[in-house]
Formats: structure tokens, sequence, C-alpha cells
């Protein structure tokens, strides 16, 4: 079925701006965590779900199989054919075969599932801080060992900090492991094709496997152009994870595909039977109709999203003109260095990856503004005096956020 046949529009037949189509009331009647974790008088720009109905394709898919009891286990290859097929479209890349792909629960779950392919207890593991908190608390939990190899002031990949980190790796590890987050969060940079060459010819030489989350590629705004470092020359041996999840807003849908490289497939071979077991028939159902039929709804968010990313620039230097915004080319996520306001200081030494914990300026916009926002120091190394703002979500919304984040400011400053 044509994708059209499913999309709202707007009288002048142009698909409407899926963050304008919800209320603030209504999005209270919500019961996911971004709606929950905080009291009612709270704005929740934190967790990484948008403001937004589910894509029409992905909504009658699901009714449909809803509706016709089809609720048993998942079969076939759809949802890779999906990925390919979105992949050769959107970003010219043809190198996604199906033989090479497993379905898992979702990215992080097939993250630990790659490094215990690849790597035994103890090894190493290098991240580019700061970077999304979760990867040191899995790859922790899973007994690896974190290094880090920081991000440029600009917020992008630095190779001499890599060659570094992974010279150290190979000093402590037999089996080093970079995981590379592609597009980048919190940053919101699209690792350009000469960064990823530099990078795989970088791991190659030191003996590092890569393994890229690249979850947030769908979500690429105007101005850059997404590339998987599965797609460079030199990263044959790599992984890739990719999912529908933060592109349409299926994290409550979980499945998500991993892709190994020519030379990674035997790698891919050893995966247990039982980890493509965790996605659900309905998830997969999502992620494919999401990746096939959603592709109209996916261009009306990203130009809801560009506006959103303007909109937010300037509401920033209007409201809060001690901080400085990191203009993302990616994702809905944006980071704000507030260290000019002097709030870091108080950050917890408890390291990163404890997503709960709350500090410096983040605390002060909760407290203060009743806005919640994620805290940098978690996402590790240059985190401190840090934020991570969500602008998925209406101008109303958004417009309140900010003001009310300046005149905490404005209120702290005069006592």
């Amino acid at each position: 079925m044509a994708s059209t046949a499913w999309e709202p529009t707007e009288p002048d037949g142009v698909v409407a701006n899926p963050l304008e189509q919800l209320t603030l009331e209504q999005l209270r009647t919500r019961t996911s965590m971004k709606w929950t974790a905080y009291p009612t008088d709270v704005l929740p720009l934190w967790v990484a779900e948008m403001d937004v109905l589910l894509a029409p394709a992905v909504a009658d898919t699901l009714h449909r199989a809803v509706a016709a009891g089809d609720t048993g286990y998942p079969s076939g290859h759809a949802y890779a054919d999906a990925l390919a097929g979105f992949a050769a479209d959107r970003w010219q890349w043809d190198g996604i075969a199906v033989e090479r792909t497993a379905i898992v629960a979702d990215v992080m779950v097939g993250i630990v599932e790659t490094l215990r392919l690849l790597t035994d207890p103890g090894d190493v593991v290098v991240v580019c801080a700061p970077v999304y908190p979760p990867f040191y608390a899995f790859v922790t939990h899973a007994d690896r060992r974190v290094i880090e190899a920081p991000l440029t002031v600009g917020g992008r990949l630095d190779i001499d900090a890599l060659a570094d980190a992974f010279t150290a790796a190979r000093r402590l590890s037999q089996r080093p492991v970079l995981l590379l987050c592609n597009p980048h969060n919190p940053t919101g940079a699209v690792h350009t094709s000469s960064e990823l060459i530099a990078v795989a010819a970088l791991a190659r030489h030191h003996g590092v496997r890569v393994v890229s989350d690249e979850i947030h590629a769908p979500l690429v705004l105007p101005g850059a152009e997404f590339v998987s470092y599965l797609s460079v020359p030199g990263a044959e041996d790599a992984f890739a994870l990719f999912s529908a999840s933060k592109g349409w807003n299926l994290a409550g849908l979980k499945a998500a595909l991993l892709v190994a490289g020519p030379e990674a497939a035997a790698d891919l071979a050893r995966l247990p039977e039982e980890v493509s077991h965790g996605p659900s028939h309905l998830g997969i159902l999502a992620h494919t109709a999401a990746f096939t039929h959603g592709r109209t709804w996916l261009d009306a968010l990203l130009a809801g999203l560009g506006r959103n990313r303007s909109l937010l620039a300037s509401l920033v230097t209007e409201h809060l003109p001690q901080v400085d915004m990191m203009h993302p080319q990616a994702t809905y996520l944006a980071w704000l260095d507030c260290r000019r306001l002097g709030l870091h200081s108080s950050n917890p030494q408890n390291g990163p990856g404890v997503v709960s914990e709350l500090a410096g300026p983040a605390r002060m916009f909760l407290d203060q503004a009743r806005v919640a926002l994620s805290s940098g120091h978690v996402f590790g190394t240059g985190g401190a005096g840090f934020v991570r703002i969500n602008y998925a979500t209406s101008h109303a919304i958004l417009h309140d956020a900010v003001q009310r984040m300046g005149a905490a400011v404005a209120t702290t400053q005069t006592r």
C-alpha cells in the first residue's frame, strides 16, 4: 500500500507537523516514563520520547494485527528487508545484506550481546565522552572496562584522543572495542565520511573492533548527511545497530537489528539463538511499517524538528544569554553549556552513567523552573555543567520551558 494512504493531511495537502498535534493536557494523560517520573507541574524535556502520535502507517499496522489476533511469535526477515530498502533510498547505501543481520530486543541489548561476541570479561571498551549514559552502565554491568576518548570542544570525534585511548586499551586488553555513537548523543554531531574513514584506519592499526550505535540515523536534520560506519573502507569487520525506535517514537515497541560487516559474519553466526527471541512480533511489525511506509511522516517530523531547532536557539539567546547551545545536526536533543552560570561545581563524584542523578544546572532548573532536563555529568568526562534538552515537542511547550528556565536563572543570580 502507498504510504500516502495513511498520512494525515492539512487542507493544502501537506502532511501535518507531528509535533503540533497534541496539547499539554493530552500529553499528561500518558503513562510512559517521560510523563510519570515527575510531578504534574514539571515540564519533562529529558528522556528521549517525542510528543507525537504514532505515524499512521505504524498505527494502522498495529490495529490490524490486534484486530486479527496476530500476536504470536515473530517470523521472517521483513524487518531487515525494510531497513535495507530504507538505507538504499535515504542514504544511497546498499550494504545491508539480510543474511548478515539478526533481530535483537533493542539497541543496548544488541550492543551487550555483540560485546560478548568480541570481548572477554575485563576487556576494554572505548567510548567518546560525553556520550549516552547507558554506554557506561551496560558495559560495566557486562564486566567490561570503559576508557574514554573525549570529544573535541566542538563536540566532534577527536582522532588524537582516540589514538591515545586505543594505545591504552591495547596495553590493558587483548580484544578492545570502540563503542561508537553515530550520530552522536548528546552533541547531535553527524560523523562525516572522512571522520569515519580515519576512525576505521586507526581501529585497524590498533586491532580495535568497532560497534556503532546508529539508532538516531533516521533523524539527521537539514544541512547534514548520515554515513553509516559500515559503509566506509576499513569497517568490514565492524557491527552496527539500527532501530526505528527514535525516528518513529517506538521505545515501547522494542525491536532492533544487528548488522555485521562482511568480515564479521562469522562472529554474528556465534550469536546465541535465544538473543533473537527478545523482540515481540508487534514490535517487529511496527518497526517494519515505519521503515517501509512511514517515510512521509518522517519527512514531516524532520521539518518540524528543524523549525524547533531554530526556535530553541532563538529562545536560548533571548532568555538564557549565558548559556551556549551546541547546534545539533541530528537527533531531537540539544546540548546546552551552562558552565557560565557557575552551578556545576556541586556535581556529585559518583561517576558517569548514573541516570537518576541530577546535579548543577539540571537540579536548579528542576527545582526553580520546574523543567526536567538530563544532567550533563552522567554523560561522562566533559559533561559537568551541561544539560541535555529534548526539543521534540510543541512550540508552546518549548516557549514555556525556556522562559521558565530564564526566569529561574534571573532569580538565582539576584539572590
